[in-house]
């Protein structure tokens, strides 16, 4: 299902705004002039992990490894 431009929008504010109340402990989130009051941080993070698999994002960011050579 393709998200409206609307609803994309949205989901990239939320992000940010979920990553802060998760950390700080806060079940209140605000963001874009919304309020949303969440029963967990458990359900805070499902939240968090919906958004991100919705817009395509890694629930956390990969690995990445840097080689390197002389060329010997």
């Amino acid at each position: 299902m393709a998200l409206s431009y609307d609803e994309e929008v949205e989901l990239r504010a939320a992000i940010p705004a979920l990553r802060l109340a998760i950390v700080s402990g806060t079940l209140r989130v605000t963001y874009d002039g919304k309020t949303v009051e969440y029963r967990s941080i458990a359900e805070m993070k499902e939240a968090l992990r919906y958004a991100e698999d919705t817009l395509g994002r890694p629930a956390r960011p990969s690995a990445i490894r840097f080689t390197s050579s002389k060329g010997f």
